[in-house]
């Protein structure tokens, strides 16, 4: 016996030290693994507060990249030492390949819709205004129902505030890029555009918390402002408002604790106690990506220090709790793109965030009333290929193909644009650019593509979900992606779930 412990520890060490992983090592981990599995119980306290994160693109192949990126082939990302976990599948009402806008419909209102459209029944189609009017077509998201509890609710993102995974929470559109009145066109003028209905209707203009980016979609004469200059590809208001500006002086004639800060310094400096709500816009379009983020106090401010501001906030309403969604958003970005970097130090941005929100629930003592949900809204194109060795930088080359005796990188896509489209004809053949002669582990690196595009598409394949908390043992198998609304709604006990008044939960026929 002791030598078997002996033979064991020795095999230990020299895993951690020189990577010699022989079979003790293996049958250790596993027999962890199995503990903590035998320890998992099942939390059944109503969910007092909600957080779901949204990892914009991030499907199973960029978590696992992104974990090798982060510590190695035997590493986690936080959210994959969560202890439930599933698969949803994420095909549009119209669609077998998804997009960001009715993705987010199914997660957070419990039906699935017609690519391209927010929150209205998939009957309406793409582009009909006057269908999206009709309150019957409406679908209501979990943030309304999460207000008419009595909630505290906010929406974080790296995106537009106004972009589709945000906009779905509290607009109803027949068409996603409908984001400021510049982009409605003649025949839809009677629709409101989706920057004016989360400053005027509910449940937006109830948002306790809202931050990320999109000041052109809010305020007109952007040009004029210091800072980042105005995006030509991003829509511009032209009436003139400045929405950002009603909506303070609406919280002050409301006579209600409000702040608007519009960089790192002066959200930092909110006074939590004093502060009720809060509209940080810290950008014209898109938050800059991480590894080009101004970290000055004078510039913008991380996911992680945008999230932990709006949790001190929301963490106030002690009595019925709260909503929160966090977006990292610009994953999807850098993979449009094709820089497979970008969007890996992306996901590490939203790792941490994570982990910082569990600290402060931990230290707040109201992490086993809050259900936490980590997925992603749609795959990309991504793949992980090749046999590279272990320990082999993830950014780096696989090997060399038989074929043309050129390297190539473990990392590639199905299909991209032009800088990731790494061939060109010499002397009448198709040759292919040697990777051992670029930096492919630079952020501005296209992995190479197969199939040339305009830019890199989404992928059509399944996503995780992972939960902890209340309820999170629902999350168990492969599930539709609008179950995850069903889940949030029955764990914390709001809309058709409510409890009645002598605290009995309504069955539903269940």
């Amino acid at each position: 016996m002791i030598f078997y412990f002996l033979v064991l520890l020795i095999g230990l060490n020299a895993a951690e030290g020189l990577e010699v992983l022989g079979q003790n090592y293996w049958k250790h981990k596993a027999i962890e693994d199995l503990k903590a599995s035998l320890n998992v119980r099942h939390n059944t306290r109503t969910a007092k507060n909600v957080v779901i994160f949204i990892g914009d693109g991030m499907g199973p192949n960029t978590i696992t990249a992104s974990r090798i990126y982060m510590g190695g082939e035997s590493s986690y990302v936080t959210w994959e030492r969560f202890p439930h976990m599933g698969a949803i599948k994420t095909y549009a009402a119209d669609k077998q390949v998804p997009d960001s806008a009715n993705t987010a419909t199914a997660l957070f209102t419990g039906v699935k819709t017609n690519m391209g459209m927010l929150s209205v029944d998939p009957s309406v189609k793409f582009g009909d205004c006057h269908k999206s009017l009709l309150k019957q077509n409406h679908l209501i998201s979990v943030a309304k129902l999460a207000q008419d509890a009595g909630k505290s609710t906010g929406i974080v993102t790296t995106t537009r505030i106004t972009d589709a995974t945000p906009a779905a929470m509290y607009s109803h559109s027949a068409n996603r890029l409908w984001e400021c009145d510049s982009k409605l066109p003649p025949e839809a003028q009677m629709c409101k555009d989706i920057a004016r209905q989360l400053i005027e209707n509910s449940p937006g203009k109830h948002f306790n918390v809202i931050m990320g980016g999109g000041r052109q979609q809010l305020k007109a004469n952007c040009s004029s402002l210091p800072g980042d200059p105005v995006v030509a590809d991003s829509c511009t208001r032209n009436d003139g408002r400045d929405l950002i500006k009603e909506w303070a002086e609406e919280k002050q004639s409301d006579g209600l604790d409000y702040a608007v800060p519009n960089n790192t310094k002066t959200l930092l400096e909110v006074d939590i106690d004093n502060t009720d709500y809060l509209l940080g816009i810290f950008s014209n379009s898109h938050m800059p990506y991480d590894y080009v983020r101004d970290k000055s106090e004078n510039g913008v401010p991380s996911l992680e220090q945008m999230t932990t501001t709006a949790l001190k906030i929301l963490m106030k309403n002690k009595e019925e709790g709260f909503l929160l969604m966090v977006e990292g958003g610009r994953i999807d970005h850098a993979h449009h793109e094709g820089k497979a970097r970008v969007a890996l130090n992306e996901v590490v941005e939203l790792n941490k965030a994570i982990n910082s929100t569990i600290s402060l629930l931990e230290s707040s003592g109201i992490k086993d009333d809050t259900l936490i949900i980590v997925t992603s809204d749609h795959s990309h194109t991504l793949t992980i290929s090749g046999y590279p060795e272990r320990g082999n930088n993830i950014l780096g080359l696989a090997g060399t193909s038989p074929i043309d005796g050129l390297g190539y990188t473990t990392l590639g896509y199905a299909n991209g644009g032009k800088g990731n489209y790494h061939y060109e004809v010499v002397d009448g053949k198709v040759s292919r650019e040697d990777p051992s002669k670029v930096d492919t582990t630079s952020y501005e690196y296209g992995a190479q593509a197969a199939v040339l595009l305009d830019m890199e598409s989404h992928g059509g394949n399944d996503v995780f979900v992972y939960a902890t908390g209340p309820y999170a043992h629902l999350f168990h198998c492969s599930h539709e992606q609008n179950y995850v609304a069903e889940v949030i709604k029955y764990a914390s006990k709001i809309g058709e779930y409510s409890e009645d008044r002598n605290g009995a939960r309504p069955s539903r026929g269940l």
